[in-house]
């Protein structure tokens, strides 16, 4: 699971992408978004300082995203803000998973520890703001997804706004993060 912190900054940054480069202020991302403001400043303090996302003060000021909302990752968020997630941990304690260390757990750890970083790096901040927008759509309600096999053409329930459409010209489903968005038309 990953810690609060980066699931705060998949959201607010999801926030973020859906308002096609206008700034949005750390208030407005928090409220609209349900968390802290003050501890939603320190994480995007802290992204800003990675690089993934460029913060102004002042009037006209707020957050944008550094590059685009395709190219920024769960795994990106992940290591910016030091997920535990992404270390190569033992499952049965804090000492690094190795072949030369392998402990009970260790075929299926490390079975299951490189699906989960690979969801990481192919997951979105673009997926995460089609999934934020349809969930305002809905009154705050998640969309219900058609199916549980993680694919996230099966969840769509229902078309984007024209302001993710705009972001994303094809539809980009975490398979195709490293890739870009799929040619041949629009969501």
């Amino acid at each position: 699971m990953l810690s609060q912190s980066v699931g705060y900054a998949a959201i607010a940054l999801g926030y973020v992408a859906a308002a096609g480069g206008k700034p949005i202020l750390v208030k407005e991302i928090a409220a609209a978004s349900e968390m802290p403001a003050s501890y939603l400043a320190k994480i995007i303090n802290g992204l800003a300082r990675k690089g993934l996302v460029l913060t102004q003060r002042g009037i006209g000021g707020g957050v944008v995203l550094a590059r685009p909302a395709t190219e920024i990752t769960l795994h990106d968020l992940c290591v910016c803000l030091d997920d535990p997630c992404v270390l190569p941990r033992c499952m049965l304690g804090t000492a690094e998973c190795s072949d030369a260390r392998a402990c009970p757990a260790h075929q299926f750890w490390t079975q299951y520890r490189n699906r989960y970083i690979d969801y990481l790096r192919r997951m979105t901040v673009a997926d995460v703001a089609a999934f934020e927008l349809r969930r305002r759509a809905n009154g705050g309600v998640p969309p219900k997804p058609e199916s549980t096999d993680g694919d996230a053409r099966k969840r769509r329930t229902a078309p984007l706004p024209v302001a993710i459409d705009a972001l994303l010209p094809g539809e980009v489903e975490p398979t195709q993060a490293a890739s870009g968005p799929k040619s041949g038309g629009s969501a």
